[in-house]
């Protein structure tokens, strides 16, 4: 007899498997919805799991995922909209990133997927303008504190937040995926001059662009918290692409190394479709998968020293060590 499914691991298989939770108890409910709720995957387990026979309760709390889930797709919709009217009479490139981009080219990862600020990506020389016009269309600066404020301009691979004073909504202007200071370099220019259309004056990045920012945004860009919606964004967008060019495109922008490891995750986690040659763990994939994998029945955070690590990890791969710690100091003086 097998070893029992952590909590996490029965959110991994019910999304992989959706029929799989037909087998599951109160208690496995319970953990799977708790877990789904932390990692921002409700909407996306309610689409999984969409016409099956679900105990009463469960169907409710679903139902009401997938209303919250449309409810927050219609909003980020209007949103890239007002961003749209905002920026037109400037002609740049405007591109629309993560969720607001999945949602809006109508990919299967968008399905159900919980969506926050509007992620844009646009030309760096054209920075001062875009912010101009955003805060003349009622969009406020959500960073008044000095420090913050130079840290994003001088440090950062976007401006500060901006929130929009009326509908509460934030909007991060992007001019690469990657802060400057990082490790890895990714080809803004490519991103920008390859992003195909969406027809409304909005564009959306090239698939393997997609990918490629996906798994920077992962597995170089942060500490893994809401991991598990990521890595299943990037098998959506596998599975609906495929992976002929990845590799290519992925060297071009010096992310090779974070694709492979998100396609051997994901197949790993959720059966993705990879080329055989791509398979198999990496004994470097361990820790990684520890950290996606680190939540009890009640949707809380476990393995604590993991997760500490990776909160180094991140700010470690975002600066050199000096302007790392000068920032911490910075920071911790500050309160």
């Amino acid at each position: 007899m097998g070893r029992a499914l952590s909590p996490a691991e029965l959110l991994v298989r019910s999304l992989r498997d959706p029929a799989s939770t037909l087998d599951l108890t109160t208690p496995g409910w319970q953990a799977v919805i708790a877990v789904a709720r932390a990692e921002l995957l409700l909407g996306t387990l309610a689409s999984r799991v969409d016409g099956l026979t679900l105990p009463p309760t469960v169907r409710a709390i679903l139902t009401d995922a997938t209303r919250t889930a449309e409810h927050g797709r219609t909003a980020a919709l209007w949103e890239a909209e007002a961003v749209r009217r905002a920026l037109a009479p400037l002609g740049v490139p405007v591109v629309l990133l993560k969720g607001t981009a999945f949602v809006a080219a109508g990919l299967e990862a968008g399905r159900g997927r919980s969506i926050g600020d509007t992620d844009i990506l646009v030309p760096r020389a054209a920075l001062d303008a875009v912010e101009a016009a955003l805060l003349v269309a009622g969009w406020e600066w959500v960073k008044p504190d000095p420090y913050d404020d130079d840290y994003y301009r001088r440090w950062m691979h976007e401006l500060p937040p901006l929130i929009h004073r009326e509908r509460d909504r934030m909007v991060d202007v992007h001019h690469t995926i990657l802060p400057p200071t990082a490790r890895i370099a990714p080809d803004a220019a490519a991103l920008l001059a390859d992003a195909p259309p969406l027809g409304n004056g909005l564009h959306v990045l090239a698939p393997a662009d997609m990918i490629c920012h996906g798994a920077a945004h992962l597995f170089a860009d942060g500490d893994l918290s809401g991991g598990l919606r990521n890595l299943w964004d990037l098998h959506c967008l596998i599975e609906e692409f495929g992976t002929d060019g990845l590799r290519g495109r992925a060297e071009r922008h010096g992310l090779w190394r974070e694709v492979h490891r998100a396609a051997r995750l994901s197949d790993d986690l959720f059966g993705t479709t990879i080329p055989e040659d791509w398979r198999g763990r990496d004994r470097s994939d361990a820790p990684f998968r520890r950290r996606l994998l680190a939540r009890d029945g009640w949707g809380r955070g476990t393995r604590p020293a993991t997760r500490f690590a990776f909160y180094l990890r991140s700010h470690w791969m975002r600066m050199p060590p000096l302007l790392l710690a000068r920032h911490l100091w910075t920071k911790w003086r500050r309160g």
